[in-house]
């Protein structure tokens, strides 16, 4: 079953990468109580989602969180060395939660999973953005094309804030 609007997020841990080195955090942790824009991402360092998806919202970062947004989150299918990483790399460290989902399991939990073994890249999240409050989402926003983060777009989330 697919996560809806009006449902609550299941408990996941997640290792993330921080600058003062690897760190537990869980969903309790990053959406009790907190008004949270999480998106995905079906891999790190992918085009979209390094060209396209990631910029937005480092560029919006601000102005998502000046619209009474306590935190903004990005999860990929990815282990957490690769979303340090990716961190690192796009000047996004400390702005925004990197969370590495490396079984896929919270994406599966939530359903948003998609094989995209055909292009080698195998399980994966769907590209999607939501915003939770206190562990409830509130409005998501799911890609049909993995190829595509319009739908799902930082632009698309401030219209909604």
């Amino acid at each position: 079953m697919t996560i809806a609007i009006g449902d609550t997020l299941p408990s996941a841990t997640f290792k993330e990468k921080t600058a003062d080195g690897p760190v537990e955090t869980t969903t309790e942790a990053l959406f009790k109580g907190k008004r949270v824009v999480l998106f995905a991402v079906p891999g790190a360092f992918t085009p979209t989602c390094s060209l396209n998806h990631l910029p937005g919202y480092l560029e919006n970062h601000d102005t998502i969180l000046n619209k009474g947004v306590d935190d903004i989150a990005v999860i990929a299918v990815n282990d957490w060395h690769v979303m340090g990483a990716w961190a690192q790399s796009s000047g996004g460290m400390g702005k925004i939660h990197f969370l590495p989902d490396w079984d896929a399991s919270f994406t599966k939990a939530i359903g948003l999973d998609a094989d995209l073994s055909g292009g080698g890249l195998g399980v994966r999240s769907k590209r999607y953005s939501m915003l939770v409050e206190d562990g409830v989402v509130k409005s998501l926003n799911v890609e049909d094309n993995p190829g595509q983060a319009t739908v799902s777009s930082a632009a698309t989330m401030i219209e909604q804030l």
